[in-house]
């Protein structure tokens, strides 16, 4: 029971300090647009005839405490038993340089578009290419 109560003696790291070690994670992700297609050859049930894809540049935007590289990424996928499931946008977080968190931008966080807003997207005919 004396142990609960040392971990709360304030002997922590300072804000400062914790906004620092947060700011020390951005390194920019030299190679997003590689990870981000190793990670959607997984993540999409079938990766094959993805429509309409497009991506951002990263930037810095505010995300937790601070601020972390963000890639914007919207594309068409296939749906498991045919068709397309129309187009989704999703915000890509990288940490450290590395791809952290893939997020689907779905509902009010859409239509807000706080995530992507001001977004620059250019084609991104890789992710068209990619195959099983």
């Amino acid at each position: 029971m004396l142990s609960a109560c040392a971990a709360f003696r304030g002997d922590g790291p300072s804000p400062e300090a914790r906004v620092a070690a947060w700011e020390a994670g951005n390194v920019y992700p030299a190679n997003y647009r590689a990870e981000l297609l190793a990670y959607l050859r997984t993540y999409l049930n079938d990766p094959s005839g993805v429509r309409e894809a497009q991506v951002s540049e990263p930037v810095l935007r505010s995300v937790g405490p601070g601020n972390r590289y963000v890639v914007c990424v919207r594309f068409n996928p296939r749906k498991v038993g045919g068709g397309y499931a129309g187009a989704r946008e999703h915000m890509v977080v990288y940490v450290g340089g590395k791809l952290d968190r893939f997020v689907e931008l779905r509902g009010e966080q859409q239509a807000k578009g706080e995530q992507c807003s001001g977004a620059t997207y250019a084609a991104f005919p890789e992710l068209e290419s990619l195959t099983r």
